[in-house]
């Protein structure tokens, strides 16, 4: 057990880290009011996560006059329902300016506010679009504990020149708490608290970090909140679903360890992110293009932990060059999994287009024109089952398809959310094998071991080395290697002016798919802003 240094006034402290709506200022009122209600006689104080009221990120609804004063209203409703002091996170506005904000409230009054002093202005953060920095910080009591409370960023203060956390602790703060909305990507959960921990080390001080969980169009919010004392965390709550739990001050806990496994936690925020793009949009059912390959079979298998077997159609739409070993994997996937597959045949309709194009393609070879026509073939079919029984379509591409313009604009590329669009083509066989593990082998093992294939012409197969390719596509996106940086690892000159181009000239199409859910520090979306028309080369 952790011997702490320096008695801290009793406390309960609970952490409820929720899936709140942008938007729903209702529904999130009546989650923090049912919450508040079910921790009375068990919590001194109850934590919720950044912008309660709103949800995060609310985005341009914060130009909105109304939104703005309904998240104000919404707060003091909150506040009448708060029997027990409460730390909810708000919009407020002061002369003109508003604030990414947290109050503390209790019994119909607002106790204090903070603002946040660090806003974010990078990757998927716009903040400074909106708020105004907060100007200067306080220590509030709260059941006779001196607290300081910050927002998100805050932490995160090791490229600024403003240090949030280190003033609180300097103004002698007893509890520090963290109220966040930070998106998940791979090796985020280490690294909020590696940074918390840096902050807290050699201190005896209480840190509560309390993250929002859920999906919200392109992002993903893993909770994974925690509390530390000192640098040793006592605490830690659930990933990728709601949570709550209270933390006595006057206890002693024991210093706990985490451990993560990459492809589990992948796997868990590509299923909320899904599910709750399909909660949150009122979407019950989906559609996909089922191929017999490694992408849509991936895609497939998440459609059915996210909504369940009943809810997911899948569409194996053969052409005069779909193999019958594509055909056998279809089927078998779809069995496996239990969902509805529906066959139907695309020769007629195939030939029916060339038919209409003979005459002004008359003397003209076949190429990638006649094998796009087959894919958005396809894009319709999927798109004619969407109209007619308000299926979402998901579109099955994986990153390293979408970076190098493998993929058919109108065709495999239709849909309302890319669910693999932030998965690399290597990531997708590591998350398909971890899926066998835990569901009794539902992917045949011919589908992982043969060669990919679009199947648009005989004797196709995908013109890449994926064991190559797929990690330099992530050097290039992820951690924005140069050229030089790359030929320095011993790449080969020609695949890096082949691979970069492929990545500058294919904009257009990613400007034209379907939202991505983000899962890496480096997205295709709203975190990653190219031109279009590019002439810049790294040369």
């Amino acid at each position: 057990m952790l011997k702490y240094l320096t008695p801290i006034a009793p406390m309960r402290m609970a952490v409820a880290q929720l899936n709140l709506a942008v938007g729903d200022l209702e529904g999130n009122a009546q989650k923090v009011t049912a919450c508040v209600h079910k921790l009375q006689g068990t919590a001194d104080v109850v934590i919720f996560p950044e912008l309660t009221t709103t949800g995060y990120p609310p985005q341009d609804l914060l130009f909105e006059n109304e939104f703005v004063e309904k998240n104000r209203k919404t707060l003091l409703k909150i506040a009448e329902n708060c029997a027990i002091p409460c730390v909810v996170g708000f919009v407020d506005s002061y002369k003109g300016d508003l604030y990414n904000a947290a109050a503390i409230v209790h019994k119909g009054k607002i106790g204090g506010v903070q603002h946040k002093m660090l806003l974010p202005n990078y990757d998927v953060f716009d903040e400074k679009r909106y708020f105004t920095p907060g100007k200067n910080q306080s220590l509030f009591e709260i059941h006779g504990t001196k607290v300081g409370i910050e927002i998100c960023e805050d932490m995160w203060d090791h490229i600024y020149d403003v240090h949030p956390t280190e003033t609180l602790e300097k103004m002698g703060a007893d509890v520090i708490i963290n109220i966040s909305a930070s998106p998940y990507s791979v090796g985020k959960v280490e690294e909020r608290l590696n940074i918390a921990r840096n902050h807290m080390k050699d201190k005896d001080i209480v840190f509560v970090y309390c993250n929002l969980v859920g999906g919200q169009d392109e992002l993903v919010f893993d909770g994974s909140s925690f509390v530390l004392r000192g640098s040793n965390l006592i605490k830690m709550g659930k990933s990728f679903e709601e949570d709550i739990f209270v933390i006595d001050t006057e206890k002693e806990y024991p210093k706990i360890t985490v451990k993560t496994y990459k492809p589990e936690e992948l796997f868990k925020a590509l299923v909320l992110g899904l599910r709750d793009y399909c909660r949150k949009t009122h979407f019950e059912k989906v559609v996909l293009g089922l191929s017999g390959g490694i992408d849509s079979s991936l895609v497939a298998c998440i459609a059915v932990e996210a909504l369940g077997n009943k809810n997911v159609t899948a569409l194996f739409m053969p052409s005069p060059y779909t193999s019958q070993e594509s055909r056998e994997d279809a089927q078998v996937l779809a069995e496996n999994l239990g969902i509805t597959l529906v066959t139907i045949p695309i020769h007629n309709i195939f030939k029916s287009y060339k038919d209409a194009l003979n005459s002004p393609f008359a003397g003209l070879p076949e190429d990638t024109t006649e094998e796009n026509i087959q894919a958005r073939i396809r894009g319709n079919l999927l798109m004619a089952f969407s109209n007619k029984y308000g299926y979402l379509v998901l579109a099955t591409g994986n990153k390293t398809e979408f970076a190098l313009g493998y993929c058919t604009l109108y065709g495999d590329m239709a849909g309302g959310l890319a669910v693999i669009g932030d998965v690399s083509k290597h990531e997708v066989y590591e998350l398909a094998r971890y899926y066998n593990t835990i569901r009794k082998k539902p992917i045949a093992e011919r589908i992982l071991e043969k060669q990919p294939s679009a199947e648009l012409k005989p004797g196709q197969v995908d013109p890449f080395d994926y064991s190559v390719v797929s990690p330099l596509v992530d050097q290039i996106l992820e951690k924005r290697k140069s050229r030089k940086d790359l030929l320095n690892m011993g790449y080969n000159p020609e695949l890096l002016t082949d691979i970069f181009t492929r990545i500058r000239t294919s904009e257009y199409k990613r400007k034209q798919a379907a939202p991505v859910i983000k899962v890496t520090m480096k997205a295709f979306g709203t975190g990653r802003r190219y031109p279009i028309a590019n002439q810049y080369t790294d040369t």
